[in-house]
C-alpha cells in the first residue's frame, strides 16, 4: 500500500532498521551536513535529528540515500519493477474482441488512480500563519562552509503554466535571505523558469506583475521524488506520483493563492515572485562536488505558512559523490530506460556513474545495426529532454555491461582510435557546469567505442575478446572444489 505521508515512510524506515534517531543537539549549520556525509559514504542509515540546535522541529536526512531505501520509498523489491510497469503501459494496444477488452479493464481502472484528487482540507493546513512567522523558525541547513546562507534543499515548488493552466512541480533550491524571502533557483532550462519567462512576457503586455508560487516541504516519498523526475513539459508530476504510488495524490487548495499542494505535506510556503525582481543567490555547495557560483535569480516572497501541528523538516545535502542524490538519480536511470528505448529501441542499457554527477558522463550499450549507428544514438540523446546536458557520451556494443565500469573502460579504451572515434558538438550545458566557456552553453563529446565495420572505413581484421570455453569452465568448476579452493 502507498504511504500516506512522510511519517508513514519514517515508520517503515525504522521498522526496517534503515533509520537512526539522533537525540543529542546538532547544529543545522554545517554539523548536520557532516553527519549526513559521513553516513552516506559509509553505507549508514537515514538520520532523524530530534533536537536540532535552535529549533523544536526534527530534521530528516538521507531518507533516499541507498538503493534499499529507494526501493522502500517506491514500495518495490527492485526499481526495475517500476521500469517494468512503464514498459507494460508503453506496450498497451487496443485489444481485439470482447475477451481482450475485458482483460484490459483492470489496467484501465488502475490508470484512473494516477490522477490527483482534490480534497477540501488536509493535515498541511492544521496551522495557518499569515502574520508573525519567520523562515528562521525552521531548521534550514547551511550545508557547506562557503554557502551564501541556509538553503531549503528538498522542496516541491509548484507553479502554473500561464498559457495552458497546467501545474508544474520541480525541486529548486531556495536560499533563505531573511524571515520572509528566499531565492528561487529556476535554472534557465527548467519548467519553472519557462513559466516565469512566459509570465514576464505577459506582464510586459499589461498583465499582473506577480506570479503565484507554493512550496511544499515533506510528503510521502513517491510524491517528493516526483519533483525531481525529468518529465516532458506539462506532464503533471503529481499524476506520475499517483502512478508510482498506485493511489491518487490528495491535493488541497492553498490558503491564500490559486495553487494546490499535497494535502499531507509537512510545511507549505505560499507566496509570489515579483516579475523582474532579481537578487544575487549563492554560492552553493552543489552536486558537482564544487560550489556553484553566485548569480542573479528571482526572489520568492512568502506571505503565508501552513503546516502540521508537529511538522518534520526533510532535507538533503549534495556535494562530492556519492551522496543521497546519486541513489535518487540511479533510480531515475533505471525507471526511465524504457522511455529512452521507446525512442531508441537499439539501446540495451545505460549507466550514469556517480563520478559523472548525472550530466557529465553517460555510458550506453546498443545493438549496432549499421555504420554510424553509435553517432546517431549520441545525437538522439543530445536531443532528448534533460539528456541534452550529457557532456560525455560513450557508446559501446551490446555485449558490454555498462553497469560494470571497469569492463566498460577496458572495452572502450581498447576499441577507440581517438581522432576517428571522438566527435565534438556545441549545445546547451547544465547551468551548474563551471567549466563551460559560457553559462548554459558549451561543448560535448561523443565517443564511439563500438566495434568498427568496413562500412565505417575500417579494413583491418577486428580481434575477438579473450574468453575461456564454457566446457573448460564447467570442468574446472568441479576440479576447483576438489582442489579445496
Amino acid at each position: 500500500m502507498a504511504y500516506d505521508d512522510l511519517r508513514d515512510f519514517i515508520r517503515t524506515l525504522e521498522k526496517k532498521k534503515e533509520l537512526k534517531r539522533i537525540s543529542i543537539e546538532v547544529d543545522p549549520k554545517l554539523e548536520i551536513t557532516e553527519f549526513a556525509d559521513r553516513s552516506v559514504k559509509n553505507g549508514g542509515p537515514a538520520l532523524l535529528f530530534e533536537n536540532p540546535k535552535g529549533s523544536k522541529i526534527p530534521v530528516l536526512i538521507n531518507a533516499f540515500a541507498s538503493m534499499e531505501r529507494m526501493e522502500l520509498a517506491l514500495d518495490v523489491d527492485s526499481v526495475e519493477e517500476v521500469a517494468g510497469r512503464i514498459s507494460e503501459y508503453l506496450e498497451m494496444r487496443m485489444p481485439e474482441g470482447l475477451i481482450g477488452k475485458l482483460k484490459m479493464l483492470p489496467k484501465l481502472a488502475e490508470m484512473g488512480a494516477f490522477f490527483p484528487k482534490i480534497v477540501s482540507k488536509g493535515p498541511c493546513q492544521e496551522v495557518v500563519k499569515t502574520e508573525g512567522f519567520s523562515l528562521y523558525d525552521y531548521p534550514v541547513l547551511t550545508c557547506w562552509p562557503d554557502d551564501g546562507g541556509p538553503f531549503i534543499t528538498l522542496p516541491m515548488v509548484f507553479s502554473r503554466n500561464p498559457e495552458t493552466g497546467k501545474r508544474n512541480c520541480g525541486m529548486y533550491r531556495l536560499q533563505v535571505f531573511d524571515e520572509r524571502t528566499t531565492g528561487m533557483h529556476w535554472q534557465t532550462h527548467k519548467q519553472g523558469a519557462e513559466h516565469y519567462r512566459r509570465r514576464l512576457a505577459a506582464a510586459g503586455k499589461g498583465e499582473r506583475a506577480r506570479m503565484d508560487v507554493a512550496v511544499a516541504i515533506g510528503a510521502d516519498p513517491a510524491t517528493m521524488y516526483s519533483a525531481i523526475l525529468p518529465l516532458p513539459p506539462d506532464l503533471d508530476e503529481m499524476m506520475l506520483a499517483g502512478f508510482l504510488r498506485g493511489k491518487p495524490v490528495e491535493m488541497v487548495k492553498c490558503h491564500t493563492i490559486d495553487l494546490e499542494v499535497p494535502a499531507h505535506a509537512e510545511i507549505v510556503l505560499e507566496g509570489y515572485v515579483e516579475l523582474g525582481e532579481m537578487r544575487r543567490e549563492g554560492p552553493f555547495g552543489d552536486h558537482t562536488g564544487y560550489y556553484s557560483l553566485a548569480d542573479d535569480y528571482p526572489v520568492f516572497h512568502v506571505t503565508c505558512v501552513t503546516q502540521r501541528r508537529d511538522p518534520i523538516y526533510p532535507t538533503t545535502i549534495v556535494g562530492p559523490p556519492p551522496m543521497e542524490d546519486f541513489y535518487m538519480g540511479k533510480a531515475i536511470e533505471r525507471i526511465f530506460l524504457p522511455l529512452l528505448r521507446l525512442q531508441l529501441p537499439e539501446v540495451r542499457d545505460m549507466c550514469m556513474p556517480a563520478e559523472g554527477i548525472f550530466h557529465n558522463l553517460m555510458l550506453v550499450s546498443i545493438r549496432k545495426s549499421y555504420p554510424g549507428h553509435a553517432r546517431k544514438v549520441m545525437s538522439a540523446i543530445w536531443g532528448t529532454g534533460q539528456a541534452m546536458f550529457s557532456k560525455v557520451i560513450v557508446v559501446v556494443d551490446d555485449d558490454v555491461d555498462v553497469q560494470n565500469l571497469s569492463e566498460t573502460a577496458w572495452r572502450a579504451l581498447n576499441n577507440i582510435d581517438p581522432e576517428r572515434d571522438i566527435q565534438f558538438t556545441m549545445g546547451p550545458i547544465d547551468s551548474l557546469d563551471h567549466a563551460s566557456r559560457l553559462v548554459n552553453y558549451g561543448s560535448k563529446m561523443g565517443v564511439d567505442a563500438t566495434r568498427k565495420w568496413p562500412g565505417e572505413g575500417f579494413t583491418r581484421e577486428w580481434p575477438e575478446v579473450i574468453r575461456m570455453s564454457p566446457e573448460v569452465k564447467a570442468r574446472v568448476d568441479q576440479l576447483w572444489k576438489k582442489a579445496g579452493l
